[in-house]
């Protein structure tokens, strides 16, 4: 993909994000954010009966068009996925979703929805 469809991408995740808004049966509501900069994202989390997939995962948030499309492409990424899938992708495979020649400069903003599930999940598995 171009730089320009990258941003083109990015641009369209900030405008009309995917699975945005609060979930009324969430089993954890975690919030993360990054003071200094202003970004700012809640996480939503449903998880199945046996503890270990996704049933639901939506967020609500505030900030740059990169910090808030990183939300909307990894709430799509993470539907019906195992817990697992969270807590292993790492921060370079977020950067390389989002495209790492445009993000490279805002390395924390890309990663911040990422962060803020890994700490939802772990949340849910101190709970349960």
């Amino acid at each position: 993909m171009d730089r320009q469809a990258i941003i083109e991408r990015l641009l369209e995740h900030y405008d009309h994000p995917r699975h945005h808004g609060p979930l009324a049966e969430a089993d954890i509501t975690l919030s993360g954010g990054i003071p200094d900069c202003g970004d700012m994202i809640t996480i939503y989390l449903k998880v199945e009966a046996s503890g270990e997939h996704v049933t639901a995962l939506s967020f609500e948030g505030q900030g740059c068009t990169i910090s808030q499309a990183a939300a909307s492409l990894l709430s799509e990424q993470f539907q019906d996925a195992p817990l697992a899938a969270i807590e292993n992708m790492e921060d370079n495979a977020v950067l390389d979703l989002l495209g790492r020649e445009v993000v490279r400069a805002r390395p924390r903003c890309a990663t911040l929805a990422l962060n803020t599930m890994k700490a939802a999940v772990q949340a849910y598995r101190r709970r349960h």
